[in-house]
């Protein structure tokens, strides 16, 4: 192994000194080395992609597409973008004002260092993605969280007006529904309250509905729809297709906003894999509404409730599973708020991995995320688990 120069070691920039790596996924790579693991700590479809978009791929790759293409997506993926997210939710997007990422990761990077100035804050409602923390802080911004722990894993109207005047230097606020970890999806009612305090500050909406597809008791309501003018959009293919491999997220804002971010897109990725356009384009369109992804959503609401029954059978209390593939719960008083070793103990007697609630920001200790992105026979054998672990406590 080749060693570095020892002068040169603290010579990088303090905030990669200073930060580990991914904590989500170090921990599940830790659950990997666990003989027999139940692994259910990371959201990630267990679906193959659907025929027609893999197909839509190679067709990309036989026809020499080899060249550097349009930096924000080709103009059929963002038309057949902007034409999904109008017909599903009401939204006015024309393809000028949608751009395609590398992901939505790659997304949240962009659109923060294109928007911050050092100073600047960003309202997160914790628990959250931890990207987004990471994000404002790695590109000279201040984050302030409001806990939602005790309103439902929703951010309310008066919390928001709380943290907008008591932190004036607020630039952008984080709204995600369906919300990972908690699976919660707010309501249009909620969304209209919040809404009506947005309206009068100055700032952005970064409205992460990635999981838009995956409403199961209701219908998903877009911020993009109530509140254009001020909400940045982030979407993409990779849950509700099957392809996050594929690596392809979507902004969609209003032409001004999408161009100052892409000047940072260009700079971070140039351009996008060709193949991976041509099939998410092909998602967008024909695969919109595909009766194979239909059913994908129909697996994954009987497996959310064949995991409901077991919290409700153990009286686990957990924050209400309306989206995405997340159930969220709160661990017995008489097991302490050390949700790492909580998650460890699972792991090592019952083989049954689950993301500390922890990893995901103020609110989450004491409680665990359980991915329900995994096949029936092993939700039917984690619901035994669950049992074996926590039906003791009684």
């Amino acid at each position: 192994m080749i060693q570095v120069k020892p002068s040169l070691v603290t010579q990088a920039n303090p905030l990669v000194q200073g930060t580990s790596t991914n904590a989500i996924l170090a921990f599940s790579n830790e659950l990997k080395t666990i003989a027999g693991i139940i692994n259910l700590a990371i959201g990630e479809p267990d679906f193959n992609t659907p025929e027609h978009i893999k197909q839509a791929a190679i067709h990309d790759v036989l026809a020499n597409d080899s060249h550097y293409g349009p930096y924000d997506g080709t103009v059929t993926l963002r038309e057949n973008a902007a034409r999904f997210l109008n017909k599903h939710y009401g939204t006015q997007y024309e393809a000028s004002e949608i751009m395609a990422t590398v992901g939505v990761t790659e997304a949240i990077y962009a659109t923060f260092k294109a928007l911050l100035n050092p100073g600047d804050a960003v309202l997160i409602p914790t628990p959250n993605f931890p990207q987004y923390g990471i994000g404002v802080t790695f590109n000279g911004g201040q984050v302030v969280n409001v806990d939602t722990s005790t309103t439902g894993f929703k951010l309310t109207a008066t919390d928001l007006e709380v943290a907008l005047q008591t932190h004036p230097q607020i630039k952008a606020v984080i709204i995600t529904s369906p919300g990972n970890p908690t699976g919660v999806v707010y309501t249009e009612s909620e969304l209209q309250t919040l809404v009506a305090v947005l309206r009068a500050y100055d700032v952005y909406v970064i409205s992460d509905e990635i999981y838009s597809e995956l409403v199961y008791d209701n219908r998903h309501v877009s911020l993009a729809a109530l509140l254009p003018e001020q909400t940045i959009l982030f979407n993409g293919v990779s849950k509700t297709h099957a392809m996050t491999g594929y690596r392809i997220g979507i902004i969609a804002a209003p032409q001004v906003i999408r161009d100052q971010i892409g000047v940072v897109h260009q700079l971070i990725v140039a351009a996008l894999p060709n193949a991976s356009v041509a099939a998410a384009a092909e998602a967008f369109g024909a695969g919109a509404d595909d009766a194979v992804t239909t059913g994908m959503k129909a697996e994954y609401q009987k497996r959310r409730d064949m995991l409901v029954a077991v919290l409700d059978e153990l009286h686990l209390v957990y924050a209400q599973p309306a989206g995405a593939f997340y159930l969220w719960f709160k661990a017995p008083e008489s097991l302490g708020d050390d949700d790492w070793q909580l998650a460890r103990d699972l792991a090592h007697t019952q083989q049954l991995g689950l993301m500390p609630g922890s990893a995901f920001g103020d609110g989450g200790a004491g409680w665990l995320r359980i991915s329900y992105a995994a096949s029936t026979a092993d939700i039917l054998e984690a619901g035994q688990r669950l049992r074996a672990y926590f039906g003791t406590l009684k």
